[in-house]
């Protein structure tokens, strides 16, 4: 048939088959990377035998003393109603006399100032520090502060620290995590702890989506990434660098141009040559060794961090790091930042399941032809559905592994939950890339905290 002959129905049919064709070709390609990245865990799990290792009654991991101090970065900003939970604990199962907390406070924020140094109660292991600016200016310049502090501090001691670990407010630390980090300093420049997303009862959905997420991506895809050899990217929390690496970076080692500069230290790390892991260990109880904390439970602060998210890694990690290091590094690269691709794909697909729906609809009652699926197209729309529910079926395996069976049964419709924030999310961050294109200035959008999951858990003690 000529095309001036097409009807507009028969136009309309043919953009629909047409645009289909596109986002199932599309989406294959994802099913097919995903099912890569499940087979490398079941060869380097069940072939290799990489199972999770345990630390037999936690020797080596306990109180004993560090092999050098140990400064903790904690950046806040507006942080009063968490940030001394965060500290009160973190004193409380980190008895290590090698143990600095450096909080980074602003001048007027006077209420965190407050809460931290009453939950620190007068002991010298925690330094409070105020940024001469006032506040929020970027999470990179508060941290950057504490590191002139710190080296402030071994400029007077004459000695210098051996590791630097970042973490957030609202954090709830486990009793090994600062042992083993210094630990792994041994062997690495920098180290990764696992981050469990805790479910929230009054967020169910939207809180508790970033549990599944966290769920598979720290137990499948960085396990992955550390036996590839590829480089560990930093969460922000749970991380530590050794000292003599982040000198290399300068007297302002943490980029204040960037939303993300915690992920970008430690792909910068292995730019220099330095060596990277992810550290996935169990107590000799069971307990995953991680760090706990609630995240946002409104939709409108979890959009906000999710975009902060895809902005830094997907769009300004491309400016910024640009495409380097082994295959599986580029492949690595390609997966963090796919997000804003994924979010178009996302709303293709949404829209052409209600038009397809519509199509069908308007088929059964003749208004219109019933669409022809072409082989090809009959294929990729076999290899989604088959992807879909394969996806589905393994978020909700790990996310039951940490927090049982109820959760692991959530987390089959909160898939849903977590591609409508992605939407939402890739459209701000493309039109906030725009703006900071334009010559708009990177500010620390953060999220509100208010909870702590000292309040929510029993208490994790230190063994004796």
């Amino acid at each position: 048939m000529v095309a001036s002959q097409y009807t507009v129905a028969q136009w309309f049919l043919l953009g629909h088959h047409e645009l289909l064709l596109f986002t199932a070709a599309f989406f294959a390609v994802g099913v097919l990377d995903e099912f890569a990245m499940d087979m490398l865990y079941a060869w380097f799990r069940i072939g290799k035998g990489a199972r999770t290792p345990r630390l037999e009654d936690d020797r080596g991991v306990g109180p004993a003393n560090l092999a050098g101090i140990a400064a903790v970065f904690i950046p806040a900003w507006r942080e009063a109603a968490v940030i001394g939970p965060t500290v009160s604990h973190m004193l409380s199962v980190w008895p290590q006399d090698e143990l600095r907390i450096y909080v980074g406070c602003y001048r007027n924020d006077p209420q965190t100032m407050a809460s931290a140094l009453a939950a620190a109660r007068g002991d010298d292991r925690v330094r409070l520090v105020i940024h001469g600016a006032d506040g929020p200016t970027s999470k990179a310049d508060c941290l950057n502060r504490l590191y002139a502090a710190l080296r402030d501090d071994e400029a007077r001691a004459g000695t210098e620290a051996r590791m630097v670990v970042l973490h957030d407010a609202e954090d709830m630390v486990d009793p090994a995590a600062l042992a083993l980090l210094d630990r792994a300093m041994w062997g690495a420049d920098f180290a990764q702890l696992p981050v469990m997303a805790l479910p929230q009862r009054t967020s169910g959905w939207i809180g508790s989506h970033y549990s599944d997420e966290f769920a598979e991506s720290h137990a499948k895809a960085m396990v992955v990434r550390d036996a590839l050899g590829a480089a560990i990217p930093g969460a922000g929390v749970g991380c530590a660098i050794a000292r003599q690496m982040l000198a290399r970076f300068g007297p302002e080692p943490f980029a204040r141009e960037s939303l993300t500069e915690d992920y970008e230290l430690g792909l910068r790390v292995a730019a220099l040559g330095g060596h990277g892991r992810f550290l996935r260990c169990r107590s000799s109880d069971g307990r995953l060794v991680a760090t706990r904390a609630f995240f946002p439970a409104q939709l409108d602060e979890a959009v906000r961090q999710k975009t902060r998210w895809m902005h830094g890694i997907a769009l300004q990690g491309w400016d910024r790091l640009g495409w380097r290091g082994s295959a599986a590094d580029l492949w690595m690269q390609l997966r963090d930042r796919r997000g804003p691709l994924a979010a178009i794909l996302l709303v293709l697909a949404y829209a052409l399941v209600l038009v397809t729906a519509a199509v069908w609809l308007f088929a059964s009652v003749g208004l219109v032809e019933p669409p022809t699926l072409t082989p090809t197209l009959q294929i990729l729309l076999a290899i989604n559905l088959g992807g879909l529910l394969w996806r589905t079926i393994m978020r909700g395996l790990f996310t039951a592994r940490e927090f049982g069976w109820r959760e692991g049964v959530r987390a089959l419709p909160r898939v849903i939950i977590s591609n409508i924030i992605a939407i939402m999310a890739g459209r701000r961050a493309v039109l906030a890339y725009c703006r900071t294109l334009r010559g708009a200035p990177v500010v620390w959008d953060k999220t509100d905290h208010r909870d702590h999951p000292v309040f929510a858990l029993a208490p994790v003690q230190v063994r004796a």
